[in-house]
């Protein structure tokens, strides 16, 4: 006999769409959220509808921002020679607490995966390119997880800029293999950075 209500259950499905979370984590967050008061629960759904209506991607750097160019690209204090390639948003976040590096990014929003049918047309390739006209940029810092899919991205990124003047550099094997880069502590980031190797012949 069916013992949840549909409303319940309609809450849990919607709950397991997100990454990470099982039928059981669901099932607690649903039954949390059903046991707040009204005021905390629209709280959290405006804060939802929020940041999806006013978050955007940097039109320099592709980072997720509510003001466009974001905070990193505006500030004139970081260095100005040095892009950081990453992933995603979040790989910035990882970066950002190493407090080992304090140029500018730009982020793929994805990676080259055969398996998931992600091509370069997926990604933010194009705009990136775009930047390496600036003259000022003379690294770019290659900083795709170390898994399969990232290593053939960051293959591929440092074949496109093979003919262009700039040194490319990967991140170094401090990072377990396999792992994704938001996981880290901010010693093991460091140490990578610290270790990251050229990985073209300008």
């Amino acid at each position: 006999m069916k013992t949840r209500a549909k409303s319940i259950e309609n809450l849990i499905r919607e709950l397991r769409k997100l990454p990470g979370i099982g039928e059981k984590t669901a099932q607690r967050l649903a039954y949390y959220i059903i046991d707040q008061d009204i005021s905390s629960v629209n709280e959290l759904a405006s804060s939802i509808v929020g940041a999806k209506e006013n978050v955007k991607r940097c039109s320099i750097c592709s980072n997720f921002t509510d003001k466009d160019p974001c905070e990193i690209c505006s500030d004139f204090k970081r260095d100005r020679s040095q892009i950081c390639v990453v992933e995603y948003p979040k790989d910035i976040e990882a970066m950002e607490r190493s407090n080992c590096y304090h140029g500018l990014y730009h982020v793929l929003h994805g990676v080259l995966s055969p398996n998931s049918r992600s091509g370069p047309e997926d990604l933010t390739i194009r705009q990136f390119l775009n930047r390496l006209s600036d003259k000022e940029i003379k690294e770019v810092i290659i900083a795709t997880n170390p898994t399969v899919d990232g290593d053939t991205t960051a293959l591929y990124l440092s074949r496109l800029l093979g003919d262009i003047d700039i040194k490319v550099t990967r991140i170094g094997y401090g990072l377990p293999v396999g792992g994704d880069l938001e996981y880290y502590d901010e010693l093991t980031i460091s140490t990578a950075m610290e270790n990251r190797r050229q990985i073209n012949n300008p």
